[in-house]
């Protein structure tokens, strides 16, 4: 059975910090690449930063760079997003999204909350 959970949402201050984990089972996460996105209410879902299947390329979205780094552990099968100086702005679900060519998976999410 194929499962992408996310976990490690939460209430945070700003200016605080989070690690999300996106762990997967059921495929061979090794050969996908790795996207997590946000969708605050309202708006629609945007990607935050990628990852490439060997982890050699990354790239992110404005908003975040400078605070945010993608990294996964292929031997874990585990994505991660290390989210640093958050602002009330990033508030949002959290999803994880592994992709192929013609293949793609999608977690449930996760609620990360900035407010003080």
């Amino acid at each position: 059975q194929v499962q992408l959970v996310e976990s490690g949402g939460a209430l945070v201050q700003p200016g605080g910090s989070l690690r999300l984990s996106c762990a997967a089972s059921g495929f061979a996460f090794s050969i996908y690449g790795i996207g997590w996105y946000r969708q605050a209410p309202g708006t629609e879902r945007e990607l935050v930063a990628s990852i490439s299947s060997t982890g050699d390329n990354t790239n992110y979205a404005d908003s975040v760079k400078g605070r945010f780094t993608i990294a996964r552990d292929n031997t874990k099968k585990t994505a991660y997003l290390q989210m640093n100086s958050l602002k009330p702005d990033d508030t949002a679900v959290y999803y994880c999204k592994a992709s192929t060519l013609n293949r793609n998976y999608w977690g449930r999410g996760t609620q990360v909350t900035v407010s003080s």
